[in-house]
């Protein structure tokens, strides 16, 4: 069991160095010691820490906005194709009564 629990204490030993020396180890550590120290922790610690890190996108808040603005526009899309049928059949029943 020895033999098996060596090589991969040296990959996760190689991995970390690895890490350590791209920055990864420090950027983590710095982010996590602005998490620590912040006075009011925010409700979404992994967004502050991707934030701190510089990642850019959408924030979860911005997130939920656009997904109920999509629902809102699906369902409005859907009303009015409703009512483009209604009109066309209206439509019909006049021309053909003509």
């Amino acid at each position: 069991m020895t033999s098996t629990y060596r090589p991969n204490e040296s990959k996760r030993e190689e991995f970390r160095r690895y890490l350590e020396k791209g920055g990864v180890v420090d950027s983590i550590t710095r982010a996590l010691v602005a998490l620590y120290e912040e006075a009011e922790k925010p409700n979404n610690a992994a967004e502050f820490v991707r934030r701190f890190m510089g990642a850019t996108g959408p924030d979860t808040a911005e997130i939920e906005t656009l997904k109920n603005e999509l629902m809102a526009t699906r369902e409005k899309n859907e009303e009015l194709v409703r009512e483009n049928e209604s009109l066309k059949e209206k439509l019909q029943k006049y021309e053909s009564g003509q």
